[in-house]
């Protein structure tokens, strides 16, 4: 058996078509059908060839129909539509990304004014929507923005929101630059409405989602609490001396800093990679105001602006920014860390493509996993809507991909020489895989609490509370894991960790232990995610198919079989399967040339 020949084989069937990697439905993603980072991918690519070729993204409070930024935005527009994006979605996802660009959130008043989010909400013709019935990413759970709205205005009907009462304000004082322009609104009732109803909005979003067994999302409710004011008081006005600087600062900025607060976000956020400094207050404010005008924007256009806010460094948002690896379908964060650094060095790829690098192997609990899958929804983006963004990330991950590939090839070959089965093989680098997490875990958390810390998976086993058969067979619809931290060398034991254990902490239980538990779930959750990347599947059946000891559909049950963390999810045997065969057409190929 020539094993350059095998290792040719398989490794060109692994590659041959992107979707074997994955357990993940990604050919449902570029349709829009469940996520919609495909949109994300999209916009960012356009955005960085009309950048670099010196479009214009500025907003300008100037005497015209329209501006060049419109232009910008009608491109990006499209292409997140033909990634599958609704109207609204459209025009959400392109207006995150354009304001993270330098575009200004407001410009002018009152003839000639512009709002990003009312600009792009007309540009893809999606309709007007209010903040109470737009819904927030899905959580696990989800809610809408009525429980900040609804505060508002029961604070407004009890005289709590401002102590001014319109009834007392003299004729022909409203409406006017009397109060618009003037002391009345800029110094005193605008100030107070912003400052009460950005807290009153932003404290019942998080008391709804605490109330909808939803984690309090400090930046979510955030967002919420301002949109709903803003959608109340003039989002123009100027400030008081002394709260921000005349013309740069208006209520959305009051509105912003007040939310964002109440909120207890960090005052300053840093782009990953970048280190670009945002004040939260502005953000929030302007966000808020862009929220408002979007129009109606769905769960998954929520998540994707998440993912797209996965971009700092303090983790405010999303998961795709995170060292948790997430389902492909999150996958977003980079396309717009990519997209600014890209604008920044005036197109250098192969310089943001090692920063891109580097970045995920410091900051992932399996940075060869996480390369992996970037490399996977990259390329899938390509069927889309290629660009320089993609092909900076696919720079950026092509080499991990290479040699994950190689290695594992190898290995299977030496081992399968040796007559070891299939499944001991996709076992073993399945215990590699855990070994990886764990201990990237425990680096990660020790560095950023100061504490030693070190995580132990003792037992992973699937069904743990069900007998249905899909969930005895696949670890990620019902898992059993028991785990043991290890902090400052005090030891928790969390045996029955998620089916009995987090239950009765979320009940206010098992205080003991709770202490360990974010650490543990965090390892949990990396684990059970583990279908993003199915090489650990593919690559044994692949080696056994081509080197003829197992037919294709039987390598690839083995090789499932022994995956008991990569096979968690159904898919990873019809992939093992079709790679398999495609190994041994080339090495029948090349064994008849």
């Amino acid at each position: 058996m020539d094993k350059n020949k095998v290792l040719a084989a398989v490794q060109m069937a692994v590659v041959s078509d992107v979707n074997n990697l994955t357990c993940d439905r990604i050919d449902a993603l570029t349709g829009g059908h469940g996520m919609l980072n495909m949109a994300v991918y999209s916009v960012t690519n356009v955005l960085a060839e009309e950048l670099l070729r010196g479009a214009d993204n500025s907003m300008k409070f100037a005497n015209m129909r329209h501006q060049p930024v419109e232009d910008l935005m009608k491109k990006a527009i499209e292409a997140a539509k033909s990634a599958g994006a609704d109207a609204a979605n459209a025009a959400l996802v392109s207006a995150s990304v354009l304001y993270l660009t330098g575009t200004a959130a407001q410009v002018g008043i009152p003839a000639g004014n512009r709002k990003l989010g009312a600009m792009a909400r007309l540009i893809a013709g999606a309709d007007r929507c209010g903040v109470a019935t737009m819904p927030t990413a899905k959580m696990n759970n989800k809610i809408s923005g009525f429980p900040a709205v609804a505060a508002i205005y029961q604070a407004m009907a009890e005289g709590k929101l401002t102590s001014y009462n319109g009834r007392d304000i003299p004729a022909n004082v409203g409406g006017g630059p009397l109060y618009g322009h003037s002391a009345l609104g800029e110094d005193f009732i605008w100030p107070e409405m912003a400052k009460n109803g950005a807290r009153i909005g932003t404290e019942a979003m998080l008391n709804a989602m605490a109330g909808a067994a939803i984690i309090p999302d400090p930046f979510t409710c955030a967002l919420y609490g301002a949109a709903a004011i803003l959608e109340i008081i003039h989002p123009d006005a100027e400030v008081p001396e002394g709260i921000g600087a005349y013309g740069r600062a208006s209520t959305a900025y009051l509105v912003g800093k007040t939310a964002a607060e109440t909120a207890e976000l960090p005052e300053k956020l840093h782009v990953k990679i970048i280190g670009e400094e945002w004040e939260t207050a502005k953000l929030v404010g302007d966000m808020g105001l862009l929220l408002k005008d979007i129009g109606g924007v769905s769960v998954i256009g929520m998540m994707a602006l998440n993912e797209i806010f996965s971009i700092f460094q303090e983790g405010i948002a999303g998961s795709s920014g995170s060292p948790v690896n997430p389902p492909l379908g999150h996958l977003a964060a980079y396309c717009v860390i990519a997209l600014k650094e890209i604008l920044n060095n005036n197109g250098n790829i192969a310089a943001t493509a090692k920063k891109i690098t580097e970045d995920r192997l410091a900051g992932t609990f399996d940075p060869e996993a996480a390369l992996i899958c970037l490399n996977t929804i990259s390329r899938k983006s390509l069927e889309l809507r290629g660009g320089p963004v993609s092909e900076t990330l696919i720079a950026a991950s092509e080499p991990a991909r290479a040699n994950a590939i190689y290695r594992r090839a190898e290995t299977a070959y030496e081992m399968l020489l040796e007559g070891a089965p299939v499944d001991v093989i996709s076992k073993n680098f399945d215990d590699a895989r855990v070994a990886t997490v764990t201990q990237g875990a425990g680096k990660f958390f020790s560095e950023m609490t100061g504490s030693d810390v070190k995580i132990n998976v003792k037992k992973i086993a699937n069904g743990a509370r069900r007998t249905s058969k899909l969930a005895q067979k696949y670890l990620a619809f019902d898992p059993l894991m028991d785990i043991e931290v290890e902090i400052d060398g005090s030891k928790f034991v969390l045996d029955n960790f998620i089916h009995d254990l987090i239950p009765k902490m979320a009940k206010g239980e098992r205080q003991d232990v709770a202490h360990a538990a974010p650490y543990a779930a965090a390892v949990a959750c990396e684990l059970t995610l583990a279908g993003s990347n199915i090489i650990n599947v593919i690559i044994p059946a692949a080696t056994a198919a081509a080197m003829g000891k197992l037919t294709p559909d039987e390598a690839a049950k083995q090789s499932e079989s022994g995956a008991y963390v990569t096979a968690g999810i159904p898919g990873s045997k019809a992939a093992a399967t079709k790679t398999a065969q495609t190994a041994v057409s080339i090495m029948e190929y090349m064994s008849a040339n």
